[in-house]
């Protein structure tokens, strides 16, 4: 989870963006934004297949410490964003987002554990694709909805197709706060002006969250260097990367488009699950994931 998503900013006057700005502005405006979100979707999927690989080793919970406060410590230097002369509206939206990073993440990865990469993913799905729906007046908007439902009752444990159910379950919980991840992202985006330390101080908020879980869970495994690496590696291509290209994609793209090219995740997630996990999904399961993707392709299409 993303995947997962944010177009959360921060102060243009700290010095990590000013840095930035300095560096990438000339290369990076030559590049399609769209490459921005197709490299973030294949940096979040591959980040998910290194995760799971770890769960033998810390397990989901301690799997999302490492994940998280990684990629905290990662954005935190980039950024370095300023702790003082904060209003408490920043840092109510700093909070609020941490929490919701932390449960979004922790819910995923242990539905993760339970259940293929590609069906985490799908179900996950139904979080956002809520979000471009709600509200909407539209009979069109019901076909939608109807094909995602349709979808995750292909992969529910009663239709045949086999899954754990507490793994479906914390996945469509992870959709739930992704949609809240959604809604209090573009709070915190509106809160904080452009650059990227609303996001990293965030980080930092979903990495206290989780580190009595964490702990609890692996214990000092995670102090094990190896553990560490792979931590860093995950928190890299989980969090840092794939939040920056958003992070700089949104700024040149509606969010129509960027909601259109999102569509495309629970197959990449199916894709990296085979191809690197060894995941097979079978014909019902791969109906489920082209349900949810064409709901979500349409329902944000029209917009």
């Amino acid at each position: 989870m993303v995947t997962h998503r944010s177009d959360a900013v921060g102060s243009p006057g700290e010095s990590g963006v000013v840095a930035n700005q300095r560096v990438f502005p000339p290369i990076s405006s030559r590049i399609p934004p769209s490459s921005y979100i197709l490299l973030s979707i294949m940096s979040v999927q591959f980040g998910a297949t290194l995760a799971k690989r770890l769960f033998l080793i810390a397990g989901p919970s301690g799997t999302v410490l490492l994940r998280i406060a990684m990629g905290a410590l990662l954005l935190l230097a980039l950024w370095r964003p300023r702790l003082t002369g904060r209003s408490w509206q920043e840092w109510r939206a700093v909070l609020f987002f941490g929490m919701t990073l932390a449960a979004m993440n922790w819910s995923f990865y242990n539905a993760l554990a339970r259940v293929p990469l590609g069906v985490a993913v799908t179900i996950e799905f139904v979080g956002p694709l809520g979000v471009a729906v709600a509200g909407s007046r539209r009979m069109l908007d019901i076909l939608w909805v109807l094909l995602a439902a349709s979808g995750i009752v292909l992969l529910a444990p009663w239709s045949g197709a086999g899954w754990n159910p507490e793994g479906i379950v914390l996945a469509l919980v992870a959709g739930g706060f992704w949609a809240l991840y959604i809604l209090l992202g573009a709070h915190l985006g509106r809160v904080f002006p452009p650059g990227g330390s609303g996001l990293a101080l965030a980080m930092a908020v979903a990495a206290i969250c989780v580190l009595p879980v964490g702990i609890a869970s692996a214990g000092t495994v995670l102090l094990s260097p190896l553990v560490l690496l792979a931590g860093l590696g995950i928190g890299l291509f989980s969090s840092a990367i794939p939040y920056s290209l958003e992070t700089a994609a949104l700024r040149r793209v509606p969010p129509r488009v960027f909601g259109i090219l999102m569509s495309l995740e629970p197959a990449a997630g199916a894709l990296f699950g085979y191809l690197i996990l060894g995941e097979h999904l079978g014909i019902q399961s791969l109906v489920a994931l082209v349900l949810v993707s064409c709901a979500a392709l349409g329902a944000t299409a029209r917009r």
